[in-house]
């Protein structure tokens, strides 16, 4: 994995081993494993693939894989031969492989064409996706996609994708709002979209939104810090920054106002 360029040694190792370790480290915890569903992809074929090797391995529900994001505007054909090499590599009849849409970040699109292939030649393998694009059209299209188990990447749609046959939702906003996020799917659960689950969505949305006024990283991270009574949840790696005291005060009085409660 070592390169020598003009006289510059790069590595690729470190990220991959961490990256291993915290998997595996989940795997030793006292989470369910059958509940996790691990985040997998990375621009090289062989590091996705191993990635989701140890993901099958602690017995985790699935493995979220982004596409392939270092080549920009690749063919269907080719994104096509990423994800069948992936599944075919690993060679496992436990592998549940949940497709990552978020082209906001990697730029490289999964459209409803590729997802119709992959699950043609692999319907046991291809579970599923997470849609992070925020278009709700787009998370309708993949729900009407028969055995295919869509999540949405944000609470501000779960209910509307529950409507039309989607699963939940994989956020990262679930880590300081969850409660209120519970409440609404155990509504959904119990009565369906009811004008009382309907209020819930409401405020559920309006917490979020919230968080969306910051930088959304460091500032659930801050209000970890306050909650737990530990600074160092404050930590951020780069290019990420920890928020300046009078963002945390904004965003403290803000969700304090809105009666935001950790869980």
């Amino acid at each position: 994995r070592d390169v020598a360029v003009t006289g510059v040694q790069t590595c690729a190792l470190p990220i991959f081993s961490e990256r291993l370790k915290l998997i595996d480290a989940l795997g030793e915890s006292d989470i369910p494993s059958d509940r996790l569903i691990i985040g997998t992809g990375s621009s090289a074929l062989t590091d996705t693939v191993e990635l989701t090797r140890r993901v099958i391995a602690i017995g985790a529900a699935g493995a979220l894989v982004l596409p392939p994001f270092y080549y920009k505007n690749p063919s269907e054909d080719g994104l096509f031969a990423f994800f069948s090499e992936v599944v075919e590599r690993i060679g496992d009849k436990r592998l549940r492989l949940y497709l990552y849409h978020f082209p906001q970040m990697s730029t490289v699109p999964i459209g409803v064409s590729l997802i119709e292939r992959l699950m043609m030649r692999y319907p046991q393998a291809i579970a599923g996706a997470k849609d992070s694009s925020g278009e709700l059209s787009n998370m309708l299209a993949f729900a009407r996609i028969p055995q295919f188990r869509v999540f949405s990447g944000t609470e501000r749609l779960l209910l509307p994708l529950l409507e039309a046959g989607g699963v939940g939702c994989i956020t990262a906003g679930t880590n300081v709002i969850s409660p209120i996020t519970g409440k609404l799917y155990a509504a959904w659960r119990r009565a369906g979209a009811t004008p009382e689950t309907r209020r819930i969505q409401e405020e559920v949305s309006r917490q979020r939104l919230l968080l969306e006024g910051f930088p959304m990283i460091p500032a659930m991270k801050a209000m970890l810090a306050r909650h737990l009574r530990k600074p160092t949840w404050r930590n951020v790696r780069p290019p990420l920054v920890r928020l300046a005291a009078a963002q945390e005060a904004a965003i403290f009085g803000k969700l304090d106002d809105a009666g935001v409660t950790l869980p």
